[in-house]
C-alpha cells in the first residue's frame, strides 16, 4: 500500500454526476486503449469513508428485490458491494483510470466474510484499484473493497471489470472455476423486464445496459441484462452461507430480461445459474 495516496471522504460520492463523467470520458479512453502502447497505469488512490450507517429502509428494499430475509440483524453477504460502489465509480470515473466506463464487463467477484456484519453496526469503508492485467480479450481491473468496524477487517471483496479491446490474443488466463457438469436443478425462476429498473433503484447502478432494451441494443445486446451482482445475490440468498465464507462467482453470458433461468446447487458449496445449454453464472461457497 505504499504506493497509495490515502483520501478520506465525509460522505459517499454522488453517483449520477460520476456516471456522467465516466460516459463522457468513455470515447477518449476507448480511442487510448486501441493504440498499441507498453501498458496502462491506474490511479494510486485508496478512498476512505468513515463513520458508515446503513439505510434500514434502502437495506429492506435491497433484501426484497433480491430475496434475501427482510429485517435480519445480519447484512446480506453481497450488500457491502453496494456501500462501496460509490467510491469504486469514483475511481474508476477518474481521469488516471485508463479503462472507459461505457463498456466495462463485471467478470468476476470473490467476497470474504469474516464474520457477520450487523445492520446497526458503524463501520469504515476502502476501497482501491488493486491491479490491471493484460486479458485475451483486452485489459482487465481489480476493485478491492474492505469493510471494518473499529481496527477489524470484517468484509473484503475483489471485483474484475474487463475493457474490451484489441490485444493480439495475448494476456493471461483468467482464473477460472471451470466448466462442470449440470448441477442439481434446485429452483426455476422467471425474471421479469423490470429486475433490471427495480436492482438498480436499490443499488445505485445506473449502467443503461440493465434499464432498456434500445440502450441495451447499443452495446450489442438483444434485450436489456440483468445486472451481474443482482444474480450473484439471488443465488446466494437461495443457497444460505456459512456465518465466515469465502465466496466466488464467475459471470459467464447475460441474462438477458425477461427470461427464465433455472438454479443449481449441490451440497459442497457448489452453484450456477443456466437457462437452455447457457452458463450464466459459476460459484462456490467455501468456509473460512
Amino acid at each position: 500500500m505504499a504506493d497509495r495516496s490515502l483520501r478520506t471522504l465525509d460522505r459517499s460520492p454522488a453517483l449520477a454526476p460520476l456516471l456522467t463523467r465516466g460516459a463522457l470520458l468513455s470515447p477518449a479512453k476507448k480511442l487510448t486503449l486501441n493504440r498499441p502502447r507498453p501498458h496502462a497505469d491506474r490511479p494510486r488512490t485508496r478512498l476512505v469513508l468513515p463513520g458508515v450507517r446503513i439505510d434500514l429502509a434502502r437495506l429492506a428494499a435491497y433484501e426484497r428485490v433480491c430475496g434475501f430475509p427482510v429485517g435480519d440483524d445480519a447484512l446480506p453477504v453481497t450488500y457491502p458491494h453496494v456501500l462501496g460502489f460509490p467510491l469504486a465509480m469514483r475511481l474508476m470515473t477518474d481521469r488516471s483510470f485508463p479503462l472507459p466506463l461505457l463498456g466495462l464487463v463485471h467478470t468476476s467477484v470473490e467476497i470474504v466474510r469474516w464474520r457477520p456484519l450487523a445492520a446497526t453496526g458503524l463501520y469504515e469503508l476502502s476501497v482501491y484499484v488493486d491491479e490491471l492485467t493484460a486479458h485475451r480479450r483486452g485489459t482487465e481491473a481489480a476493485v478491492q473493497t474492505e469493510v471494518r468496524e473499529g481496527e477489524e477487517l470484517v468484509w473484503e471483496s475483489r471485483s474484475t471489470y474487463l475493457a474490451r479491446h484489441r490485444s493480439g490474443g495475448a494476456g493471461v488466463a483468467p482464473d477460472s472455476l471451470g466448466e462442470r457438469e449440470v448441477l442439481p436443478l434446485v429452483a426455476e425462476w422467471r425474471l421479469g423486464g423490470d429486475v433490471g429498473r427495480r436492482y438498480a433503484v436499490v443499488s445505485g447502478d445506473r449502467n443503461p445496459i440493465h434499464l432498456n432494451a434500445f440502450a441495451a441494443r447499443l452495446f450489442g445486446f438483444r434485450r436489456a441484462i440483468a445486472h451481474g451482482m443482482w444474480t450473484a445475490a439471488r443465488c446466494l440468498a437461495a443457497h444460505g452461507i456459512p456465518e465466515s465464507a469465502l465466496v466466488r462467482v464467475e459471470f459467464k453470458a447475460p441474462v438477458l430480461l425477461p427470461s427464465a433461468v433455472a438454479y443449481g446447487a449441490d451440497g459442497f458449496g457448489s452453484f450456477e445459474l443456466r437457462s437452455g445449454g447457457r452458463v450464466h453464472l459459476l460459484g462456490e461457497i467455501r468456509p473460512v
